[in-house]
């Protein structure tokens, strides 16, 4: 998979721009307020059909205009595609490849796979448990369409079940069969996705120590322990038993949407105890981790976004992942720096082909 150029019009400050990737590893420097992050995320969009940085899609328009469109010519398994997002000025979202438009925008998840590693990122280690299970959720969903149907199944049946306890509790009223239905339809994608989660992580922690390794260049221990309240009984045990508290508190407080993944280092809490070093590590290591095991199911690895990643990393750690990220692997790899200049010595010392994109010229 090969991503040969990319056209935007009016996405976020980029007016009206296109910009070839003649390499497999693209370089994008300017100072900070000139587009880096914005072009980063426009890839990502286009492979998601969502910004990674802002929920709302209208956020990611120009400032003063209505709508916006990206578009990008592939190379995928060895057949020519293009792929574009436009937003309309109704704030319709349509997502087409090749000119057909999807009928689900979802069916879009996944084609053309996409790792993001970003600054705010350290979240997945040292914040709360949503940024662990949207990280799982991003890649299974990118590797397995079934467990993206059953997620979105369940955070559909979530928002109305939450809605009717709301309503039950100001109202006074509850229709306990109604409640009884939406119990069984929680509770069947809610158990897929807890045997899927449970599944993969019980695995996915040995690739992850391997990495962090060679990026941290010691033998320090990572442990990944994926917890759940469905770890002790079916969904829909747990939402009878807790349906009188969850009347009270007017939301559904146990299932899938409380599973936790806890990082231990050498048996202690790995964010209480880790340094600054260890957490990129750590972050890097999931992300990379996440890289393998796309390429290993779809065949080809997945587009790497790098945005900021110089800060807070000593110059070995920050050999190490570039070595792994541009030389061992063969993706594509674009890394965004406001210094042109480290970043062309930092390449350089890789021996890697790589193109630049300076935003000030």
């Amino acid at each position: 998979m090969y991503l040969h150029n990319l056209q935007l019009f009016q996405f976020k400050n980029h007016p009206d721009t296109e910009y070839p990737f003649r390499q497999r590893i693209t370089g994008i420097c300017g100072p900070n307020g000139t587009g880096k992050t914005n072009l980063l995320d426009a890839i990502y969009f286009l492979c998601f059909t969502r910004s990674y940085f802002s929920k709302s899609d209208a956020a990611s328009t120009r400032h003063g205009q209505s709508g916006f469109r990206i578009a990008g010519d592939w190379n995928l398994e060895d057949q020519r595609r293009q792929a574009t997002v436009i937003l309309r000025e109704t704030g319709k979202k349509e997502v087409a490849v090749d000119g057909e438009t999807y009928a689900k925008i979802s069916s879009h998840i996944g084609r053309f796979p996409c790792i993001m590693i970003a600054p705010d990122d350290v979240e997945l280690i040292t914040g709360g448990s949503e940024e662990r299970r949207k990280f799982a959720d991003m890649l299974l969903s990118q590797i397995n369409p079934d467990y993206l149907a059953h997620l979105m199944q369940y955070t559909r049946v979530l928002q109305q079940r939450n809605s009717y306890l709301k309503s039950a509790y100001d109202s006074g009223q509850t229709d306990y069969g109604l409640l009884d239905i939406y119990d069984l339809q929680l509770a069947q994608p809610g158990n897929h996705i807890h045997a899927e989660r449970k599944r993969f992580f019980s695995g996915f922690v040995h690739l992850v120590n391997r990495i962090y390794r060679e990026i941290a260049g010691d033998q320090e221990t990572i442990t990944i322990e994926y917890t759940s309240p469905l770890d002790k009984a079916p969904l829909e045990e747990i939402l009878a038993a807790n349906r009188q508290r969850d009347l009270m508190m007017q939301r559904t407080g146990s299932g899938i949407h409380r599973d936790e993944l806890i990082f231990t280092l050498q048996g202690q809490p790995f964010k209480s105890i880790a340094s600054q070093g260890q957490r990129k590590s750590l972050l890097f290591a999931l992300k990379l981790a996440a890289c393998e095991v796309i390429r290993e199911i779809k065949g080809f690895p997945p587009l790497l976004l790098l945005d900021d990643v110089f800060e807070k990393l000593d110059e070995n750690r920050m050999h190490n992942l570039l070595q792994k990220v541009c030389v061992l692997q063969t993706g594509q790899v674009f890394i965004t720096d406001t210094h042109r200049d480290r970043l062309e010595s930092a390449l350089r010392k890789l021996g890697a082909d790589f193109d630049i994109i300076d935003l000030r010229q």
